[in-house]
């Protein structure tokens, strides 16, 4: 019974992870967005902390597109991993019908010689 509990604590914090990274994503694709619309002669700043420092554009694309790389790559493994947590779920469920049934089972035998 505690492969089941792990399994949907397991689900729960990985959906949370999950949604939390695509939620980066759509945020730092509007970034990516907003930075197409840009050329040279803009000014673009990063906020490091309390201070705005001044970016290169080029530099601001590259980290943005980066970052989306990264994030992908960490859905996808959340994705891969919830995959896998569902397996073992429904190899869990199987197992526990079996169980089931063989204890009906015994239960039957028992109650025909009673």
């Amino acid at each position: 019974m505690d492969l089941l509990l792990l399994s949907v604590s397991d689900v729960s914090m990985s959906v949370s992870a999950r949604q939390k990274l695509e939620t980066q994503a759509a945020e730092n694709n509007i970034v990516k967005e907003e930075l197409e619309l840009l050329d040279s002669s803009n000014t673009v700043f990063k906020l490091i902390g309390p201070v705005l420092v001044k970016q290169d554009l080029d530099e601001a694309k590259a980290t943005v597109a980066k970052r989306l790389e990264y994030i992908n790559g960490e859905i996808q493994r959340y994705e891969t991993l919830l995959k896998d947590l569902e397996k073992k779920s429904e190899h869990q469920r199987e197992v526990l019908t079996s169980l089931q049934q063989d204890f009906q089972k015994a239960q039957g035998l028992i109650a025909g010689k009673v």
